[in-house]
């Protein structure tokens, strides 16, 4: 215990962390130092059934960096709530958000407002610990690698056979060409990978998908990889630099809702 009123509980041996505080605790701001840190080492911070208002989830989120935008995101499949119910149904493949950029959102706050009665869980996999537990041979070839990303390619998963005028739209975002071991200002390294991942730049193309394939298979093992069980008013926070993320399947009538915050990207891939 760190503090009166502040615990901690390993959630997984590698990944997540589970933390006791009260939302006058978190509004101060007493304990964002201990809970940045945590997010680097641990990757996921869950806070159960703190039930934040959207008011008290922006102002908890600005205590920790600076927000990227302040205000809520719905994230929920009935279009009714969200215009973009179609695009966030790549949420249910592994990924890392901002893959389409230079500088992708440090973290995510997500906290859960109405449950499907089955499934919609979330996973998170621990791409530092990957990263840390290949053999050191390996590490060294994958560093000089690096991998074009493309917006069409994660969408494909969910409508592999677009019309001519959805493909265009989907390549309105031009391709990102991003390492594929990220060496951050820290020192630490983590994998870069996910569901935007096209290709390895001046690799045959199947060798490229097979070392893809195998790399995400690896990184979503169990010993890097935590599921959340959400129950209401949880808070979960994600270090999106160092982890990737999906959502399990729920049926899409389920109603199913989550509020989210995120924090602004800190540093750009390297």
């Amino acid at each position: 215990m760190d503090q009166a009123g502040f615990e901690v509980r390993d959630l997984a041996p590698r990944i997540g962390s589970e933390i006791t505080a009260d939302v006058d605790m978190l509004m101060s701001g007493a304990c964002s130092a201990r809970i940045r840190s945590m997010l680097e080492e641990r990757g996921v911070i869950a806070i159960r059934g703190i039930h934040l208002t959207d008011e008290q989830q922006i102002d908890f989120t600005k205590t920790l960096g600076s927000i990227a935008e302040e205000k809520t995101f719905k994230i929920t499949m009935d279009p009714r709530e969200n215009p973009v119910a179609e695009y966030i149904k790549g949420a249910f493949y592994w990924h890392i958000d901002g893959t389409m950029g230079d500088v992708p959102i440090f973290a995510s706050l997500m906290s859960s407002r109405r449950l499907s009665d089955t499934g919609g869980q979330t996973e998170f996999s621990n791409t530092y610990a990957a990263y840390d537990d290949l053999p050191e041979s390996e590490k060294k070839a994958l560093e000089k690698l690096k991998i074009v990303h493309m917006f069409e390619v994660a969408q494909r998963y969910v409508q592999p056979e677009p019309s001519h005028a959805l493909l265009q739209s989907w390549q309105q975002f031009q391709p990102s060409r991003l390492p594929l071991v990220w060496t951050h200002r820290s020192g630490r390294k983590s994998l870069v990978l996910g569901s935007t991942a096209s290709h390895v730049e001046g690799m045959d193309l199947r060798e490229g998908w097979a070392l893809l394939t195998r790399l995400r298979d690896y990184a979503t093992q169990p010993q890097f990889v935590y599921r959340h069980e959400w129950t209401l008013g949880d808070l979960v926070i994600w270090d999106n630099t160092g982890t990737m993320h999906r959502a399990l399947p729920y049926a899409m009538d389920s109603g199913r809702l989550m509020h989210r915050t995120t924090l602004a990207g800190e540093e750009p891939f390297a």
